[in-house]
């Protein structure tokens, strides 16, 4: 079973939503569309379900042409992230919904809606109104009522963004399970990186349109193939930083420089785009060999846990993400230290010309 997209599109009103795209998902994975509101992620979805066709390409399900295909007549259930229950009908005949509307035979209906209300959790409220379960309950009733069509394809475009924070992660820790025990291939779009590495398996960070990179979540996460890709699979977003390689110095602006070292010793001499993740800046040096810059501090934001620390490095606006509490002065200037084991280097064009070292060891 697959799904594979062939420069595929999406033009509206002379305006590319996708420009075109290919794209190949296999039967068992957890496939993650990834990128901030208007990257296109639903549109693409909406093109894998059959709901637009695409301006050019085509969408091929295991093997065959569906391009024009009705999507009443393909194998795909969707969620979205309001939940579209019937709030007449009980958990039972919501999830028995779909397959009435099929012509599956009654003593089928009654065998695939327990085991899929087994499966969500919801086997004690199948006599319940909508309406009477918690926000988590009645997002697993949409799910269950996707699940139990057997649909090769299950497209959750933004299934949690709608609940609050405890039960986002009860639902996150219940996906992956749901999934394994499917079989199908699931397409789960959403804006935050976090999400898509506690998901796990592939990712495709998209971009005004366009998938940017497609892989298996850890391995886009640690090599990211452009600047691009590695703003989207961070959060907050990558810090940059024009950087000047010449012999075995490395210049910052500011009349700052460093010695060379790790993925740094080995560049060409020349001019370079540096990236680093906010949760690698410190605000004490750490071992020898760590890279000290002069910084102005904008703002902080307490989570409790950590500082979100807002920096002015020259023009180049930073967020470092330090554990525990500090309390630090507005305006001032504050020193703040990276690894330089933590460093991605990307031409001045945004391709990435040499990873994090630390990312060669994990």
């Amino acid at each position: 079973m697959s799904l594979v997209l062939e420069g595929v599109s999406k033009v509206v009103e002379g305006h590319h939503h996708i420009y075109p795209t290919d794209l190949s998902l296999e039967r068992g994975t957890m496939n993650v569309l990834l990128g901030p509101t208007l990257s296109g992620k639903t549109s693409l979805m909406r093109i894998m379900a059959g709901l637009d066709v695409p301006a050019t390409g085509r969408v091929l399900w295991e093997g065959q042409d569906v391009t024009g295909m009705r999507v009443q007549d393909r194998k795909v259930a969707m969620v979205y992230q309001q939940f579209i229950n019937y709030p007449s009908m009980t958990v039972y005949d919501n999830i028995a919904s779909p397959l009435k509307l099929m012509g599956v035979d009654k003593s089928e209906i009654h065998r695939r809606v327990q085991d899929t209300a087994a499966l969500m959790q919801l086997t004690p409220m199948l006599q319940r109104k909508p309406l009477e379960l918690s926000g988590g309950q009645q997002q697993r009733c949409a799910l269950a009522r996707a699940l139990v069509k057997n649909a090769g394809l299950v497209l959750l475009d933004e299934p949690l963004a709608n609940l609050d924070y405890k039960l986002r992660e009860e639902l996150r820790a219940e996906i992956p399970r749901i999934f394994e025990e499917s079989g199908a291939i699931f397409v789960y779009a959403t804006t935050e990186p976090e999400e898509a590495l506690l998901l796990g398996g592939n990712v495709a960070t998209m971009w005004q349109g366009r998938v940017t990179q497609f892989g298996p979540t850890p391995q886009v996460y640690r090599a990211p193939k452009d600047a691009t890709t590695a703003r989207v699979l961070s959060d907050p977003p990558m810090n940059f930083t024009t950087i000047t390689k010449a012999g075995s110095k490395i210049s910052f602006g500011e009349g700052q420089t460093a010695l060379a070292t790790g993925a740094l010793a080995d560049l060409p001499d020349g001019s370079y785009r540096a990236g680093f993740r906010p949760d690698h800046l410190h605000l004490h040096a750490r071992g020898h060999e760590g890279l000290h810059f002069k910084c102005m501090l904008k703002v902080t934001e307490i989570t409790g846990s950590e500082t979100f620390v807002h920096l002015d490095h020259g023009a180049d606006p930073w967020v470092g993400l330090m554990h525990g509490v500090h309390h630090l002065e507005y305006g001032q200037p504050i020193e703040v230290w990276l690894d330089a084991a933590h460093v991605y280097v990307f031409a001045e064009s945004g391709e990435l010309v040499a990873p994090a070292s630390f990312a060669h060891a994990a």
